[in-house]
């Protein structure tokens, strides 16, 4: 098969032939349909940040994937060959503290398809069955590779009760933008975005934000609160941008007791007014990683099948697998003229 892999330590990948991989009894082996490009499958490509202490060499990456089942190991329960999935990164362990408290999403024993095992920008790969996410029918293939990202946004956005709340979704990346739609359809009275990039403004307003604002400009925080119909400011922030300086503007614009999503992530330490933004004013903050396993999988496709969600607008680019210079150069592009980033075997 071809395969999408990192061989040397050093900036980018190679298309290769490889082998098709072996699968094991719990495994399924699904031949990929779709990848899509997370935000930490740059730092793999790069081979900056976190990837060089946990990257092997040679590796195959990639995490967001669908396809459909050609092989099923004899302990793979409840899928048949032929059954379209999308695939849930997360392999728990099922035993630890955290998975037997609901919390299979910060398992302490968590691995990632694509990070810390073989992934899938391939033509094949191999998946736990468990990590299977089985379609009913093929309605939403067009989109079974987002569908992963798209949960992170339900988790976030219904995290809280966002239904007539004024609802800060700070950065419009992939991420803010899915966090926008799943907040304007579940029944936010008000989705204030924030974001620079002229092309992802657009998006926004497509996504359903009712005000995009500039958080570089003069004035953000006040017309954030302006925006928010309280002179006290929203009442939730969905933190999509990691950013510092996005940071301390969405804690400046809770109100007092509001809740605080906490989900993109700095590029290292930041420093707050820990004690007037958060501790004087009572804020919520809720610290969120990925999704719930499965829960958040459940809330998604009913929304998806239900049409009040729609994550299409977002995906922005397709490309065939062996271009992935291009795609990966659409994805850094400096002036963030994308959203989701597709790649084809």
């Amino acid at each position: 098969m071809k395969a999408l892999c990192k061989t040397k330590p050093a900036k980018g990948a190679e298309y290769i032939d490889t082998d098709v991989p072996q699968i094991k009894k719990d495994e399924l082996l699904v031949k990929i349909y779709k990848t899509s490009i997370c935000g930490s499958d740059i730092p793999v490509y790069n081979y900056t940040g976190w990837a060089p202490q946990r990257i092997p060499i040679p590796f195959i990456f990639g995490h967001e994937l669908c396809g459909t089942v050609v092989e099923v190991g004899e302990e793979a329960y409840g899928f048949e060959k032929g059954d379209f999935i999308s695939i849930e990164s997360r392999v728990g362990g099922g035993k630890c503290y955290e998975c037997r408290n609901n919390h299979r999403d910060v398992c302490a024993h968590n691995q990632t398809i694509g990070l810390d095992r073989q992934g899938g920008f391939a033509e094949y790969a191999a998946i736990p069955a468990r990590c299977g996410w089985k379609h009913k029918d093929d309605s939403l293939k067009d989109i079974g590779s987002i569908m992963e990202p798209l949960g992170n946004a339900v988790y976030a956005t219904l995290a809280n009760d966002i239904a007539g709340k004024a609802v800060l979704v700070n950065g419009m990346g992939a991420q803010g933008l899915f966090a926008a739609n799943v907040a304007k359809a579940c029944g936010a009275a008000k989705v204030i975005a924030t974001e620079m990039s002229a092309f992802r403004k657009k998006l926004a307003e497509r996504m359903g934000a009712d005000v995009i604002i500039d958080p570089s400009e003069s004035g953000a925080l006040e017309k954030i609160i302006k925006a928010s119909g309280d002179e006290k400011g929203v009442d939730v922030v969905i933190e999509m941008s990691g950013h510092p300086a996005g940071i301390d503007l969405a804690l400046r614009a809770i109100k007092p007791a509001g809740h605080f999503v906490a989900f993109g992530l700095p590029g290292g330490p930041i420093t707050l007014d820990y004690a007037n933004l958060i501790v004087f004013k009572g804020v919520q903050v809720q610290g969120l990683t990925g999704r719930k396993i499965y829960e958040s999988w459940y809330t998604m496709d009913a929304l998806l099948r239900s049409g009040k969600i729609d994550p299409r607008p977002v995906i922005t680019h397709e490309f065939e697998m062996k271009d992935f210079e291009k795609a990966f150069a659409a994805m850094t592009d400096p002036e963030h003229k994308c959203g989701k980033v597709i790649m084809v075997p």
